[in-house]
């Protein structure tokens, strides 16, 4: 029986063959309530098929702001491993979230977030569903003892906007900032920031999806009690981030790491088990720390994903390598806009136009239809500008090639000269 393995580090032992008999991890590994937290073996997988480029797969390049792109690498893995998942006799979609197999994938897939943000201990992670935007309620139901608790909350951008409004069913949040007077295109001088000495946590959106804004650091909270909390959604695992700085990160993965259907929390455990009492049970973090996310059903499929994107990842090297790559392709992306002549405008100020979400307009709004509709022809597709702004934006999430910005700022500079 041939069996092809290959090692990497922060993984457990993993073999994958055409065989249905039970790969050997599945015999060796059966995990104890104990183990549950640490995972410090070495996986061997099956190294995905070749991946070759878009153009000669068939696929094109996708900018959609989320759903978005995924790794093909990761996608092939998946593809390969669909009908009978290790040996297992069925697809992981099938199998029960209380089984070997994905007691491993979903510990491996935490045990990998760990080692790429370098997440101590003293945090949980949780995968969750709902969306981030299930968390806007979370966050105050666990972190506000009551109803009258005060929080601020700077917005840079419409998430921001919406997280802070509904906040304000669960506390007394206090709107400390707001770029909606200059359309969201700027973050403030944290020195400026005017916050209330009695706020339980201070939030951000550390990446705006539509407006293309994007933190390059982080405010600390006045209160020496409170905790920075931020929607990490768009910008998560795109570069490092000392985590010992929030009390709260949460994420969408459909952006960065997986497809839609798994949000990613991660919260200081002295913060979990003090939720308000009108808290729904599947809101409370407390829930799902003390059950390691497997309260009830979680979204297996999108988990699964999850823990391969993180495992490519670190396999290109971590996120230091990861930002790397994502400021070269932002940096062509940018400087072809901005050498334009006006031709092409991001409007954002550029000391935060994010790596993530790249907004641009025409200096001819009536030819904007006519670039999305000859850019999708070209195999570019999904750059039409969010409905509340209008314009194009190009999402050049981690696991869009370079050769997809390359192919964009060509198309971008054609479309300049042939449309004057």
């Amino acid at each position: 029986m041939a069996t092809t393995t290959t090692s990497s580090p922060n993984s457990l032992l993993f073999h994958h063959s055409t065989s249905s008999r039970k790969p050997s991890f599945l015999r060796l590994y059966t995990p104890s309530r104990a183990s549950l937290r640490r995972i410090s073996c070495t996986a061997v997988s099956t190294p995905p098929p070749s991946v070759s480029s878009s153009a000669s797969t068939g696929r094109v390049f996708n900018f959609a702001a989320g759903p978005a792109i995924l790794p093909e690498s990761v996608i092939l893995e998946a593809q390969a491993e669909l009908f009978n998942y290790q040996g297992s006799g069925m697809s992981i979609m099938e199998m029960s979230h209380r089984s070997k197999e994905f007691d491993y994938v979903i510990k491996k897939a935490e045990s990998d977030l760990r080692s790429l943000l370098s997440i101590s201990d003293d945090y949980s992670v949780l995968f969750l569903q709902g969306g981030a935007t299930t968390q806007f309620a979370a966050a105050p139901l666990n972190l506000c003892a009551s109803p009258d608790t005060t929080v601020d909350y700077v917005v840079t951008g419409s998430w921001g906007d919406k997280a802070f409004k509904e906040a304000q069913k669960y506390c007394k949040p206090n709107l400390i900032w707001s770029g909606k007077a200059e359309k969201y295109t700027k973050i403030p001088s944290f020195d400026s920031l005017q916050q209330s000495p009695d706020a339980r946590y201070l939030h951000i959106c550390a990446n705006e999806t539509i407006h293309g804004v994007e933190f390059k650091d982080y405010p600390t909270p006045a209160n020496k009690d409170a905790v920075l909390v931020a929607d990490m959604s768009s910008n998560f695992c795109s570069k490092p981030v000392d985590v010992s700085r929030f009390g709260l990160i949460y994420a969408g993965a459909q952006k960065n790491v997986g497809p839609s259907g798994v949000t990613v929390v991660i919260v200081r455990k002295d913060l979990i088990g003090n939720a308000q009492p009108i808290t729904p049970v599947m809101l409370d973090y407390k829930t799902h720390a003390d059950t390691l996310s497997l309260y009830n059903t979680p979204p297996c499929f999108a988990i699964y994903i999850c823990g391969l994107v993180f495992a490519d990842l670190l396999k290109q090297g971590g996120l230091v390598e990861v930002e790397k790559n994502n400021a070269k392709k932002a940096g062509i992306l940018y400087d072809t806009i901005d050498a334009s002549g006006g031709y092409y405008v991001c409007p954002v100020e550029k000391s935060v136009r994010s790596l993530m979400n790249v907004p641009f307009t025409l200096r001819q709004p009536e030819l904007e239809k006519t670039f999305i509709a000859e850019a999708s022809k070209e195999g570019m597709v999904q750059l039409k500008g969010h409905r509340s702004v209008g314009g194009m934006r190009a999402s050049i999430y981690n696991a869009m090639p370079l050769a997809g910005v390359e192919k964009l700022v060509a198309f971008m500079k054609d479309f300049q000269a042939r449309n004057p």
